[in-house]
């Protein structure tokens, strides 16, 4: 058992050194992720910040935990392109041929979407700094907001390595993304969901983007995260339960 431990993790260090490498030699990749959240920042704030009652002080603070998960499900849409790539060229097949721990090749994809979307985060927390974000969390709040984000992007993660699996094409390899890339339109990361028709807000306030918003918003601004923490954790930890089962039956299918 120790053994198999051992290899694990060096394969898993491998496959890891591997994907992370492709990033950082095409890290358009991360531009790219990152411009669009960026630009949708700066066009709330700017443009229609002062038409939109958010009922806080600061419209920065407001938006942006709807912004990061905004990146977050952007990002994810390359593991699943860079999942099918790998498939399509027969990567899995040779290493398969080898003497390796198999999961640990879409593990290796995993944990380079965790590190590649920690720096879209990062790079995107210090633009809304400039535009005036502030907060006044402690470092434990922070570590929570950090845990959340990096829970939520392992749950999508697991979902894009069921579609890098399952996709016939380069185009549906990425498309799954686009309606997580919108749900937080239709929650409370960009207005409150008071203002809404009735039945927008029973969807609104019922999605798992709502509960994780409201969480990181509290945690940000010192305040209590009541209930909604627990919820956000059960959905991010159902999610990444389901879509792993469903990629390890996807990966052993193909």
């Amino acid at each position: 058992m120790e053994t198999a431990k051992k290899y694990f993790f060096s394969d898993l260090s491998v496959m890891f050194g591997r994907s992370m490498r492709h990033i950082f030699r095409s890290l358009d990749t991360i531009i790219t992720v990152t411009i669009m959240p960026i630009a949708m920042m700066l066009l709330f704030v700017y443009v229609f910040g002062g038409a939109i009652r958010s009922g806080a002080d600061n419209y920065v603070n407001y938006l942006l935990p709807g912004i990061l998960l905004m990146a977050i499900s952007s990002g994810i849409s390359y593991a699943s392109f860079r999942l099918f790539t790998d498939k399509q060229r027969g990567i899995f097949e040779r290493f398969h041929s080898m003497p390796i721990a198999r999961s640990t090749i879409l593990w290796g994809h995993v944990m380079t979407s965790l590190i590649s979307n920690g720096i879209s985060v990062i790079v995107i927390i210090l633009v809304a700094l400039i535009m005036g974000f502030r907060s006044s969390a402690g470092v434990l709040p922070w570590l929570a907001v950090v845990g959340i984000l990096a829970m939520f992007t392992l749950a999508l993660t697991w979902v894009a390595v069921i579609a890098g699996l399952s996709a016939k094409t380069v185009d549906g390899a990425g498309a799954f993304a686009y309606p997580i890339i919108f749900l937080p339109f239709i929650s409370s990361a960009f207005v409150p969901t008071e203002s809404m028709p009735s039945a927008v807000r029973a969807f609104a306030e019922n999605q798992p983007v709502t509960s994780i918003v409201e969480t990181i918003r509290a945690l940000l601004s010192s305040q209590a995260v009541g209930n909604d923490i627990w919820i956000a954790l059960g959905w991010c930890t159902a999610i990444a339960v389901v879509a792993y089962i469903f990629s390890m039956r996807a990966y052993k299918k193909n």
